[in-house]
């Protein structure tokens, strides 16, 4: 799931995608209706690519929750936001155990599954690709440590090469008759 691009617009309902960048705002197509609107830099916008959930051990981000939600509900939708608030944390409890209940307001589990079901909704939650991703990723590792390997290597040999001149001209053989002349400076013209 690639949550990037994909942000909130504080007081405007549901989620709007970014599309394009303009000189002063830049431009996002709403999920739902797809209409697009401009969004300037006085709006306060979340990407929800950067948010996370408090927890007891550490943050979790969004993408791990909606998977788990995802995981819970086999790729169906999750109950609604509009639910009464102990349904939703009781939810929420089952996928995230260890969520703060102290840190964790009852707006933001709202928000949760809202984004949850909105992202169901706009074919947005694509979690199947990651595991293909991930394979592909995982076949491409041992490729990048022999790059790695090589990259290591090749310094040592520049090393070697940068010593070999020096070594070159201590060892050899100083030739008869040829005199060391230095260089010659052409004086300038100052203060013409």
């Amino acid at each position: 799931m690639n949550l990037t691009g994909i942000i909130s617009i504080s007081g405007k309902p549901g989620l709007y995608k970014v599309v394009a960048q303009g000189k002063n705002n830049i431009i996002v197509e709403s999920l739902e209706d797809k209409k697009r609107i401009p969004a300037y830099s006085s709006d306060r916008i979340s990407a929800l690519d950067d948010i996370s959930i408090y927890t007891y051990d550490e943050d979790v981000s969004l993408k791990v929750i909606f998977k788990s939600i995802y995981e819970k509900e086999n790729g169906a939708a999750t109950i609604s936001h509009k639910e009464d608030k102990s349904k939703l944390e009781k939810y929420l409890l089952e996928v995230l155990p260890n969520y703060d209940q102290e840190r964790v307001y009852p707006s933001d589990v709202k928000k949760i599954f809202q984004w949850y079901n909105l992202l169901h909704q706009a074919n947005e939650l694509k979690f199947e690709e990651e595991k293909e991703e991930a394979s592909t990723d995982e076949a491409e590792k041992p490729a990048k440590k022999a790059k790695s390997a090589d990259a290591k290597e090749k310094p040592a040999a520049k090393e070697k090469k940068a010593a070999s001149p020096k070594a070159a001209k201590d060892k050899a053989p100083k030739a008869a008759g040829v005199k060391k002349v230095a260089p010659v400076k052409t004086g300038g013209s100052r203060g013409k």
